[in-house]
């Protein structure tokens, strides 16, 4: 990330950002895009480098593991990541439209796989239309590495498995993502 770091999306952002999805032209891509970003946690380069291979179980539906590999991830971080009951269900709605069962989740106007650049363009036109400042395509996966981190411990889990899930290769950079809440702090206060 450089600069300043995209805004982590609230509870009314997102609902904002679905409400947008919806009014396009192509509802069911654009609620599939988004879902990948705050419950998968996807960058653009992988929302558009993802396949149905990487989504499908060996009876050609949706899995409850996505198989990101290597070859569709930033710098080679390929990582399994569990499918998000939402998105499983957005993904089911989008395979029931689809016939090509080995190409591209996420396609363009023109059917072919959705370049990483208009992936970016798509969230900062969104993002421009709501007025939300300070966002942009990397906002859902910042939202979503700073919810896991702060429901880790609930699945008793740790913020190593944080940075498995997002894909990456150091602690330092996994906390970079993670937004603090000063609500959060005030609280902890009392119990120190």
């Amino acid at each position: 990330m450089k600069g300043q770091p995209a805004k982590v999306l609230g509870p009314a952002d997102l609902r904002l950002l679905f409400k947008a999805a919806a009014k396009g032209r192509y509802p069911v891509r654009n609620r599939v895009m988004v879902l990948l970003s705050v419950k998968a946690g996807l960058r653009a380069c992988e929302i558009a480098n993802l396949t149905w291979p990487m989504v499908l179980n060996a009876n050609s539906a949706i899995g409850d593991v996505m198989e990101l590999p290597a070859k569709a991830a930033k710098m080679g971080g390929g990582r399994r990541i569990p499918i998000h009951a939402d998105l499983k269900k957005a993904l089911q709605k989008a395979l029931a439209m689809t016939t090509d069962r080995t190409g591209p989740v996420v396609r363009s106007e023109r059917k072919k796989a959705m370049e990483a650049k208009a992936v970016v363009n798509w969230f900062k036109l969104r993002f421009l239309e709501l007025g939300l400042q300070g966002c942009s395509s990397h906002s859902g996966r910042r939202t979503f590495v700073t919810k896991a981190a702060r429901s880790v411990h609930r699945a008793g889990g740790s913020l190593r498995d944080v940075q498995i899930l997002a894909g990456h290769r150091s602690i330092k950079t996994t906390q970079g993502y993670i937004e603090g809440d000063s609500n959060v702090q005030r609280r902890l206060m009392k119990h120190i």
